[in-house]
């Protein structure tokens, strides 16, 4: 009852901390409710001039939160963490595969190499390309790990086998980040079934522990959402990230496990797209305003 109690109060706190007045619904959202937040991101969606689409998960009850969650929207980087779990996976069979070394050479190297550009003498292991992949958003890396697997289709393969039959990845890095535009579905995925994926993949039984606490380690070392998802939360919640920028139509995207303290995470999807200007400028804050909308009706269903 204590705990019960202070959980209520805890949550309570975070209405005023994100300026209250949001949302009130219980663990499964009323009507009410769930219009009063879509007419919020309505609003944000407004302003923005592009597109947002959006899932969240709290897997304490399973409850969901949704907009736009059946579009498909260009996944940009996001789309990392499918490509470093195949790899995962593959090591599971593999024992040796993460500590293989690859070597490569300087015309191999795209237009953003964080930490491969510093290896060219001597090479990086698989698992460590994994990791700049993820936390460097590393285009390099990601290409070179997608070489290992076999190509871009594998990925898909990938996809496929734990469940998600919306995904897809057409081009390597780059070139997927010029994807986007009204009607193009290269390089896309709903928020919906992305969450579900980092669901499964993160918090699920897809990955063997070693390897699920691996990719969960490189998503809370991501050094590019700080402006994003992470932003978004109440000071002190721990969040494991994996951002996606397009070079075109201002495409924003950040997926995330977030852990409150003491409390079960939630998984949350956000993705930005503008579908007809191609020169529109990316929204970070889009991202963060987002977050800030869906915590918020999360502490309300427990304070309802």
């Amino acid at each position: 009852m204590i705990k019960s109690i202070r959980l209520f109060l805890y949550m309570v706190s975070l209405l005023f901390l994100f300026g209250g007045h949001c949302n009130t619904y219980a663990a499964t959202p009323r009507n009410d409710s769930l219009f009063a937040l879509k007419k919020k991101l309505a609003e944000l969606e407004s302003q923005s001039g592009g597109r947002i689409g959006l899932y969240a998960i709290n897997t304490a009850d399973n409850s969901h939160i949704q907009y736009r969650a059946n579009e498909r929207f260009p996944t940009g980087c996001t789309s990392k963490v499918m490509g470093v779990a195949a790899v995962l996976q593959k090591s599971m069979s593999e024992p040796l595969l993460l500590q293989k070394k690859l070597f490569y050479k300087q015309e191999e190297l795209t237009n953003w190499n964080p930490v491969t550009e510093k290896h060219l003498s001597d090479g990086m292991t698989v698992e460590a390309l994994c990791a700049a992949a993820i936390s460097y958003s590393d285009n390099t890396a990601m290409n070179l790990l997608v070489k290992q697997l076999g190509g871009v289709q594998v990925m898909n393969i990938f996809a496929r086998s734990i469940g998600d039959t919306v995904f897809r990845q057409d081009h390597g890095w780059p070139q997927e980040a010029m994807s986007g535009g009204l009607d193009n579905v290269n390089d896309s995925s709903t928020p919906k079934a992305m969450a579900k994926s980092l669901q499964r993949l993160a918090l699920g039984h897809i990955l063997a522990e070693s390897q699920r606490q691996l990719l969960i380690s490189w998503l809370q070392q991501n050094t590019t959402g700080e402006a994003r998802i992470r932003a978004g939360v109440p000071k002190g919640w721990i969040v494991g990230d994996k951002t996606g920028t397009g070079m075109y139509y201002g495409t924003t995207n950040d997926i995330a496990i977030i852990w409150p303290p003491k409390s079960a995470p939630i998984v949350l999807v956000v993705y930005f797209t503008n579908d007809h200007q191609k020169t529109a400028e990316k929204q970070e804050s889009v991202i963060a305003q987002a977050t800030k909308l869906v915590i918020n009706a999360f502490a309300a269903a427990y304070a309802a």
